[in-house]
């Protein structure tokens, strides 16, 4: 049999296969979609980018004033004087009492400026960061969507290859009946039938166990009834392999969303030293409060009435000395309105504060500061020549990997010409089964090698095209 003809044979029971499980087939578009949505790494990126935005928030009100308002009411039991009587009695008194403060800053260091400056650096980051683990996980979805198809084809060619062995032995049962063969030969075959079965079964694990990676990816549990969609891929051409290593990297440098999560962190620790620099000059704010009280006690009010009552005499005379005394009545507290403007104050002023020492924590926060930018210069340094060395590898391992996938062709295509040469012979019968099925092996792995070869060549073309900026597709 024709290798195109093993090759056509497989796709056709990879199509049936797929036929009468009637399950839905995932593309790589909706693989990838339902990964960045399901992927508890993802939600977790997307928890620290809501917090960002708290976060941004909160330094955006730094600008605006505080405002607090306060009330209390209280209960007096005990001894006290009875305004009626004049009398120490025990009594229980009530009072209320409210008011309301504000505070705002004038000038501290340009402390708020900087804060909301960081907290949008800072959202900036968690968006590079979640950008940069999305394309991460996007790589290793093609990855995963790539192994399933792999073993989907050697499993079509396992399968091919039995069905190609089973007519071999029922022609060679047809070539002992006619004394062409002998008895020998027949078995030489079965046991060649039993290797490809266990094959086959292996194969098929393969597969179970591709999909279940994937589908744990994408945190499906239903293993059993997940399957992607099947393409007929052949080696693609890609004008990225044209381009220089160099010029890779350079146009990577553009986009690669962990520099530009690099780049940003330096930001952050330039504005950190600007926070901390801050901190040493001094603050200016403004006070405003308004308080009021109320009392729910009985009051003495003026009758309106005067009586003459002897404060003294004359001595020189014996003249009585009298003063007119306003007779007074217990009536009810005054209404709460009234009390709020009468009993009601105001008080503002300004809030200067210089620091002098505290112990050089604001000095060390620099110190720290300047240090951390140092750190964070060196790992934005480090990720570039990480990216470097990545590229050239992937651009290193995908030439190779080409060379490779045109040596496992030509391979075939000789194991190919092999085989039909030793199938004619065996048939006529001057070739003994043992020898046949030595070649026939041989193609057999030569055939398995070159569909490894080239998937694995497609996965390592498309991570060099991921560095460029190709979007992902087969």
């Amino acid at each position: 049999m024709k290798k195109h003809s093993i090759l056509t044979l497989s796709l056709s029971l990879l199509i049936g296969g797929i036929l009468s499980a009637q399950q839905k087939q995932w593309t790589l578009q909706e693989c990838v979609e339902l990964a960045l949505e399901n992927n508890i790494t993802i939600r977790q990126n997307q928890l620290d980018y809501a917090t960002a935005e708290i976060e941004k928030r909160t330094a955006f009100a730094n600008f605006l004033p505080s405002v607090n308002a306060n009330a209390n009411h209280s209960w007096n039991i005990g001894l006290n004087q009875n305004i009626t009587t004049g009398l120490l009695e025990n009594v229980t008194t009530q009072f209320s009492s409210a008011g309301v403060n504000l505070g705002m800053d004038i000038y501290g260091g340009k402390q708020n400026f900087n804060q909301l400056h960081r907290a949008n650096l800072a959202l900036l980051a968690r968006q590079y960061q979640l950008a940069d683990i999305s394309d991460d996980i996007a790589l290793l979805v093609a990855n995963g969507y790539l192994q399933i198809m792999f073993n989907q084809e050697i499993l079509g060619v396992q399968k091919a290859q039995l069905a190609v062995s089973k007519n071999d032995l029922k022609r060679t049962q047809e070539l002992i009946s006619s004394g062409v063969l002998t008895i020998a030969d027949n078995l030489e075959l079965e046991a060649t039938i039993a290797t490809q079965e266990q094959a086959v079964v292996q194969a098929e694990n393969n597969l179970r166990l591709a999909k279940i990676n994937l589908a744990q990816l994408l945190n499906i549990t239903d293993y059993e009834n997940f399957a992607i969609e099947m393409i007929d891929v052949d080696v693609p051409f890609s004008e990225v392999m044209g381009e220089s290593p160099k010029a890779i990297y350079q146009k990577s440098l553009s986009f690669r969303n962990d520099i530009k999560l690099a780049e940003t962190n330096v930001e952050i620790a330039e504005t950190d030293i600007a926070l901390a620099k801050g901190s040493l000059q001094p603050r200016l704010s403004a006070f405003y409060g308004y308080s009021t009280r109320l009392s729910y006690a009985d009051r003495l009010r003026g009758t309106g009435e005067f009586t003459d009552v002897p404060i003294g005499f004359v001595r020189s005379t014996g003249e009585v000395v009298n003063t007119r005394v306003e007779g007074r009545e217990v009536v009810a507290p005054l209404p709460i309105a009234d009390q709020l403007g009468l009993n009601d104050g105001h008080n503002f002023g300004i809030q200067l504060s210089i620091p002098i020492f505290n112990a050089f924590s604001a000095k060390n926060n620099l110190r720290r500061s300047k240090i951390n930018l140092e750190r964070t210069k060196n790992i934005k340094e480090q990720q570039q020549l990480d990216l470097e060395t990545n590229i050239n590898q992937a651009y290193n391992d995908a030439k190779g990997a080409f060379t490779f996938y045109e040596a496992a062709q030509r391979t075939s295509q000789t194991r190919l010409n092999a085989f039909d040469n030793a199938q004619k012979r065996f048939e006529a019968g001057v070739l003994n089964s043992f020898d046949y099925a030595q070649i026939k092996q041989r193609y057999e792995a030569a055939v398995s090698d070159e569909v490894r070869a080239k998937y694995d060549y497609i996965f390592k073309l498309k991570v060099v095209e991921f560095y460029f900026g190709v979007p992902l597709s087969f």
